[in-house]
């Protein structure tokens, strides 16, 4: 008994009695989990959208990638800007900001060599100043916190993206290809989710304290510079009292020699007595008493103290 001729697009049906369209969904999904587009002559169920243009979304903002690290510099180019754009909006106020900055632009362009220096000289003492304290940022306990957490957020990332893959395509290969309810992926299991949550939220008071060991450790060092400035301000003040109190004990040895010496031809009356380094203070004394007991008897030998003192402050003091 002979066949008729069969239909082009008739094809025929596999064993396990599922059309081949059943599993077009899977197979785009694979594709598109790839990465993967449709090859040339093939086309999809629907046709291509335009390609939309990629930006950052509007009103939301950037993550820093240092949390609590420096500020980073801007150019010459930049602090120019900044510092003509507010003059330029309040003589043009109508001016759309495209404009103002094409206006700064050529006024850049411009400039005297002398004067975009000045602003490239900024910026670059900006730039020195924040490699310092990047620097010392990348030596703290907050930086190696950081990075150890965007390594993690990476891997985890990337484990995510191929676990879930190899999961796809093992339970194609081995299960139900109606739909993806079957598959058992363990990384969105309640029991992860929890402790991820936990660990997270011990994370972030762990951030906490580290932050504010750092604030109290910044006002205990700032506390001990104070306390080294009084210090070291306290042993400057001590060195010059140290160094007036040798001056003045040299300037007393040298006028108790000069006494000694010119008190030396005028014996105490009565005793004969004559000064040395040593007995000074006592032969003052007592030839204070023996004027003092008969002032009248003694006239020349206060005219020739008096002498002798006159000469001796004239000389050292």
């Amino acid at each position: 008994m002979s066949h008729g001729p069969k239909q082009p697009g008739a094809a025929a049906a596999p064993a396990g009695g599922k059309a081949p369209g059943q599993h077009g969904g899977f197979v785009v999904a694979v594709k598109q989990e790839r990465g993967e587009g449709p090859r040339a002559g093939e086309k999809g169920s629907h046709e291509e959208e335009p390609v939309k243009k990629r930006g950052w979304p509007k009103g939301k903002k950037r993550k820093k990638i240092l949390p609590n690290g420096p500020k980073a510099p801007v150019t010459g180019y930049v602090r120019f800007l900044n510092e003509r754009r507010e003059q330029i909006r309040t003589r043009h106020p109508d001016l759309p900001f495209p404009e103002i900055t094409k206006m700064l632009g050529a006024e850049w362009s411009k400039l005297q060599p002398a004067e975009k220096q000045r602003y490239l000289d900024e910026a670059e003492r900006e730039k020195q100043q924040y490699m310092k304290e990047l620097r010392a940022y990348q030596q703290s306990e907050a930086y190696k916190m950081c990075t150890e957490n965007i390594q993690e957020k990476k891997i985890k990332k990337e484990d995510s993206g191929s676990g879930l893959m190899n999961t796809l395509l093992n339970g194609h290969k081995g299960g139900d290809c109606d739909g993806f309810s079957t598959f058992d992926v363990p990384i969105f299991t309640e029991e992860f989710l929890d402790q991820n949550k936990a660990r997270e939220a011990e994370l972030r008071r762990l951030r906490k304290m580290n932050v504010a060991f750092e604030e109290q450790n910044a006002v205990l060092q700032r506390h001990t510079q104070s306390m080294s400035s009084a210090r070291e301000r306290l042993e400057q003040e001590l060195a010059l009292e140290e160094r007036r109190t040798l001056a003045l004990q040299q300037q007393l040895h040298a006028v108790r020699q000069a006494l000694t010496a010119s008190f030396a031809s005028l014996p105490v009356p009565g005793t004969g007595e004559t000064p040395t380094l040593g007995t000074l203070d006592l032969y003052m004394a007592r030839l204070h008493g023996a004027i003092e007991r008969d002032p009248g008897q003694h006239e020349k030998l206060i005219v020739r103290i008096k002498e002798i003192l006159a000469q001796v402050a004239s000389e050292h003091l």
